[in-house]
């Protein structure tokens, strides 16, 4: 087909591209007691000589009290959970924990 269309000299059909249908999220809720609801995120930065920093912060959500700050080079999977667990200790377990891309994850 494109071989003919190229020797009648004819344009050529172009397709509208789809749309992916996106479903809305369901609204988030808000917290109502100390320990239901962690919020947890990665930040990053860069220090003078160009290297590159990296942030957890964890934050309850009822009264936005900041639970822990972890900052290194590098923080891997162990060091998180380490860190998380650290806090588990001192403060309870919460009822979930919001990420930036999963909507709630059980503790």
């Amino acid at each position: 087909m494109y071989r003919i269309y190229r020797e009648l000299e004819l344009n050529l059909r172009i397709k509208p591209k789809k749309r992916l249908v996106r479903e809305r999220p369901d609204p988030l809720g808000t917290a109502t007691d100390i320990n239901q609801v962690w919020s947890i995120d990665f930040m990053h930065d860069q220090l003078t000589d160009g290297r590159g920093i990296r942030l957890l912060n964890v934050v309850d959500d009822f009264n936005r009290e900041g639970l822990g700050i972890e900052v290194d080079f590098s923080l891997p999977a162990e060091r998180v959970t380490r860190t998380l667990d650290q806090i588990i200790e001192w403060r309870g377990k919460p009822a979930c924990i919001r990420c930036d891309n999963v909507l709630n994850a059980s503790a």
